[in-house]
């Protein structure tokens, strides 16, 4: 009778344990870190809002590993300080198993070394600096957490150079903002120029807000600069477009890739058009993945044109890779991410890009330079600047053996 009793019992608990409803796994927590505010908010959100995008799809296809992303959004504004702590409370309150983010060079030197100390891997969706993946690298580090999606400086110095050398310029200015970005990117225009045999008749310096930068064209027209190289934002880039008008010096602008943003657009108008600089994205419905994407964005956001459609693009394809990364290590656990982001066993259908082994152990730049076209400002539009790019638009670029 007693043992009757205990079948009983067991099997009444067996049942209660079936009937009480299960409970959803923790969720993902994903930061996204970028400048909501201020003069690179072009570029922050239209990042932050590709991320959104390419995570609620996600979410709706039923997650990564059976869990739902959620993504915890932070305004570095910017600013190298307010990175840094913005670092600090995703890992240590927040405690987030990777982040995406980081528009500006500064920032990402500022906050990205929390991220490696505590072993979360981060991908730089939009900062160039070709430093940045750079900063811990093996041997002197174990292993190195930081990767990007973004075409890194020196491979965008050596487009915009060989640009200008190919068009037959023979004197060649660079002006170039004060930040660590601007600064960065000078010296690896001066290096490449150096290599092929070329000595810049000028190199101006100018700051960020700066308006009015007569001096530095002044000096570069004086020294006989038949192009501009510039390295800057967007708002800076526009002040020397409409300098160079101003002073109705038509000479070509060849810049680096934020000639791209809306606020470059909106404050150079006119004066603005036939600039050209490096682009991994132009914003074309040729490829259906892309369609989609556009589609997708423009309807989730209430806009007809991404802010910074290069920004928005790497922003969406990151989450991709980091969600392809989680899905074959089986785990949230840094050190596995960040193995598996090293060895992707599966193509990765992106925007920019269908990714194929975009990272290795030794290399955490997903883009070579076969993969970047020049953009051209035409009529407040991004197009192509070239014939051939526009004509093989539906041409998937994949990543050379070897990075640059």
């Amino acid at each position: 009778m007693r043992s009757s009793l205990t079948a009983l019992a067991a099997a009444l608990a067996c049942a209660t344990a079936f009937a009480v409803p299960a409970y959803a796994a923790d969720p993902i927590k994903i930061g996204v870190t970028g400048p909501y505010t201020g003069g690179s908010s072009s570029m922050g959100v239209s990042m932050r809002d590709g991320v959104r995008l390419a995570a609620e799809e996600i979410n709706k296809s039923g997650g990564v590993l059976g869990r739902q992303i959620q993504l915890v959004e932070r305004d570095d504004e910017a600013k190298n300080e307010v990175g840094a702590q913005v670092a600090q409370e995703l890992i240590n309150k927040e405690k987030v198993v990777a982040t995406l983010g980081f528009i500006n060079t500064g920032v990402a030197l500022a906050a990205q070394r929390f991220y490696q100390e505590a072993e979360i891997p981060v991908i730089n969706n939009v900062a160039t600096g070709t430093i940045i993946t750079n900063q811990f690298n093996p041997p002197d580090y174990d292993s190195n957490y930081v990767f990007r999606t973004s075409a890194y400086d020196v491979l965008q110095a050596g487009m915009m150079a060989d640009e200008a050398i190919a068009q037959g310029f023979k004197k060649i200015a660079i002006l170039a903002d004060s930040t660590n970005y601007g600064q960065l990117g000078r010296e690896d225009l001066e290096k490449y120029l150096k290599a092929k045999g070329v000595k810049p008749v000028a190199v101006e310096k100018f700051n960020i807000k700066d308006v009015d930068m007569t001096p530095q064209l002044l000096k570069s027209q004086a020294a006989g600069a038949d192009v501009i190289l510039a390295y800057g934002i967007g708002p800076e880039l526009a002040q020397i477009a409409n300098g160079m008008a101003k002073l109705g010096w038509k000479v070509p602008m060849i810049t680096s890739w934020p000639a791209s943003m809306q606020s470059f657009i909106d404050i150079a108008g006119a004066n603005g058009n036939g600039v050209i600089m490096p682009q991994t994205f132009i914003e074309d419905k040729t490829l259906p993945r892309r369609k989609s994407f556009l589609e997708g964005y423009y309807s989730s956001f209430k806009v007809n044109k991404i802010p910074t459609p290069v920004a928005g693009a790497q922003g969406y394809d990151s989450v991709y890779l980091l969600a392809a990364a989680i899905k074959q290590a089986g785990s949230t656990e840094g050190p596995k991410v960040r193995a598996a982001l090293e060895d992707l066993k599966t193509k990765v259908e992106g925007v920019v890009t269908t990714y194929d082994k975009p990272f290795t152990p030794k290399d955490h730049n997903a883009i070579t330079r076969n993969m970047v076209v020049f953009g051209k400002v035409q009529d407040g539009k991004i197009v192509y600047a070239k014939e051939e790019d526009a004509k093989n638009a539906g041409v998937v670029r994949v990543k050379e053996k070897a990075s640059n």
